[in-house]
């Protein structure tokens, strides 16, 4: 086994434990954080139903953004979109067989990567041009940006220009599901990918990229627009009520 291949597994292996550890810390951090004020974005729905409605608008079409600013809500949108076909076709390297709605969507996936390095382009672009967004913008939100731009660019270049060995790399992944390391393709371009990919599962768990479990838990978004029928009472507020 090469030394490559050992490091690469190495890495991948940290990078999944980093990964879901802290997105789990975060997600039990979320649902702890108390909600003392009823205060969803009106207007709001007054039923559970609705409630549930308004938040599949919202993990789909991205309705709040759509209504706030259209040509941003576009690259957003792209940007969402693509990478899900993308991660859709990425599930072939760690299925065995192959699921058969992951075969129907290979060829939407090869493609839908350039919808999401377009959409990631555009969202960058608004960081440099728009005064108001650049003020705000940090170095991590522009680093972010890049880096999923990089790992975007890189995966293209794989699947369009420098091909790789995708049954050693399917062995490889497979390989690490099951605690028995298979060699890695030893390409420049794939390695490359890689590593990118490691270091985004790495950050993932303290960036702003923890909007996507985080929308869930947002009171402005999950509430029930009921203060006149139902007194709300956060968790730690009715616990203080039972003692007294």
């Amino acid at each position: 086994m090469s030394t490559v291949t050992m490091i690469y597994a190495g890495m991948f292996y940290i990078a999944a434990l980093v990964l879901v550890v802290g997105l789990v810390y975060k997600i039990v951090d979320y649902s702890r954080t108390p909600v003392p004020l009823k205060i969803p974005t009106t207007p709001a729905p007054t039923t559970r139903s609705g409630v549930i409605y308004r938040m599949a608008k919202e993990v789909v079409v991205f309705e709040s953004l759509f209504k706030a600013n259209k040509w941003i809500w576009v690259f957003g949108w792209l940007f969402h979109f693509g990478l899900l076909l993308v991660l859709a076709r990425h599930l072939r390297y760690f299925t065995e067989p192959v699921w058969f709605w992951v075969g129907i969507v290979q060829p939407f996936g090869k493609y839908a990567s350039i919808m999401m390095v377009i959409g990631m382009a555009g969202l960058l672009a608004r960081r440099f041009l728009v005064d108001r967004v650049r003020y705000i913008s940090t170095p991590s939100d522009y680093l972010m940006l890049v880096l999923l731009i990089a790992i975007g660019l890189s995966g293209m270049l794989m699947t369009f220009v420098v091909h790789t060995d995708i049954v050693a790399l399917k062995a490889f992944f497979l390989g690490l599901m099951y605690l028995d390391v298979q060699p890695l393709p030893q390409d420049l371009t794939l390695l490359v990918h890689l590593a990118l990919v490691a270091l985004l599962m790495v950050i993932f768990p303290i960036s702003k990229l923890l909007h996507a479990p985080g929308l869930f838990f947002s009171p402005t978004r999950n509430q029930v627009d009921n203060p006149r029928e139902h007194r709300h009472i956060a968790a730690w507020a009715a616990r203080l009520d039972q003692k007294n």
